[in-house]
């Protein structure tokens, strides 16, 4: 754990100096080539960082606050876009956050946005708290309960787990900078359609970089291609391609095994899944419609079927649920300074076994 602490020491050091540099490139190099070869260096650097951490929660993290987000952010910023860009000069105060949390800064909505994108009430974190637990102490039983409800509740905890970090990155951010930020999830489990899920309601600030940095590139190409009317289609392939990519990369960094590819077949198959719903939203022309009590069930099954047959048994060969539950003990024993202890030595009280199912 001592080690592990002293490589982030590092890796944050390396990321603070890196984005200082980037900052002051701002201000050498108009937008462009040249201020894209002077970030290059950085945006691949923030690529390789992580892998000086073992670590699920500072590893895992950093490889998706970093090596993705950061390094798609800093490539638009050489293009004077995304987050980092701005028609009037950010300070260096509010420059390094955006570049290295996932958050982003709200922008002025009207009244009638106000509600719809403010943040979360505190009851709703307390509530998926509280259901956060309860899975955990689901796995006490796992022996004795079916593999795929097992995997159900890993689903859940995934999702809350997410959730609840990311609203407390920004909760720490809006405290420090003193802004309102965009929320980065808007209940997932309500979404009626893919389209809704992936576009509006599931890991926002994901979506927010995708978008400029390859759906409207590729849409932009496509157009010449094949039209205005279908120009959409291949640019959603490509970014849910793209997605899978980065999401074996931050797989990588979570277990340390070989990736098979089977996060981006997970992609993949939701980016041609969604391509053939609005194709066929398209080709109906709202001559059929189904209503959200039916299409909302059926979008969580298979988004759930999907997750239980590509997505988690990567996610859980690299004993993702073992690491979580030993780091956390491994850290909490290390801040009562009573002894040093690998993560091997410990054992979770709710998940027996080597911590896979």
């Amino acid at each position: 754990m001592e080690g592990e602490i002293s490589n982030f020491v590092f890796v944050s050091a390396t990321i603070l100096s890196s984005l200082c540099y980037c900052y002051t490139v701002d201000k050498i190099f108009p937008k462009g080539i040249l201020r894209l070869l002077a970030i290059i260096p950085v945006a691949c650097l923030f690529i390789f960082l992580p892998l000086n951490l073992t670590t699920i929660h500072l590893g895992g993290t950093s490889s998706f606050f970093i090596a993705w987000l950061g390094s798609f952010k800093l490539l638009l910023f050489a293009f004077n876009k995304g987050p980092l860009s701005s028609s009037e000069s950010i300070p260096l105060s509010r420059f390094i956050p955006l570049a290295c949390l996932p958050i982003k800064f709200q922008q002025a909505p009207s009244p009638q946005e106000s509600t719809k994108k403010g943040q979360r009430s505190p009851l709703n974190y307390v509530i998926k708290i509280v259901l956060l637990v309860l899975c955990i102490r689901v796995y006490s039983y796992k022996d004795s309960i079916q593999q795929n409800i097992i995997w159900f509740f890993y689903c859940l905890h995934i999702y809350f787990t997410l959730e609840l970090v990311l609203a407390m990155v920004a909760g720490l951010a809006r405290g420090l900078i003193g802004v309102e930020l965009e929320p980065h999830f808007d209940e997932p489990y309500l979404a009626t359609s893919l389209q809704d899920f992936w576009g509006r309601r599931w890991n926002l600030m994901v979506s927010n970089i995708l978008r400029p940095t390859v759906y409207e590139p590729v849409r932009s190409i496509s157009s010449s291609l094949i039209g205005k009317k279908w120009r959409a289609l291949p640019a959603v392939v490509a970014t849910f391609l793209v997605s899978g990519i980065m999401h074996e990369l931050v797989f990588y960094n979570i277990g340390r095994l070989k990736p098979t590819g089977e996060v981006t077949c997970f992609f993949l198959l939701h980016g041609v899944s969604l391509v053939v719903e609005i194709a066929a939203k398209r080709a109906l022309k709202g001559k059929i419609w189904i209503p959200g009590i039916i299409s909302g069930p059926l979008t969580l099954a298979f988004v759930i079927y999907t997750s239980f047959w590509l997505f988690l048994p990567p996610f859980l060969r690299g004993r993702a649920d073992w690491k979580g539950c030993t780091e956390s003990l491994a850290f909490i024993e290390f801040v009562k300074h009573q002894r040093l202890i690998s993560p091997n030595d410990l054992t979770c009280p709710f998940l027996q076994g080597n911590g896979s199912s």
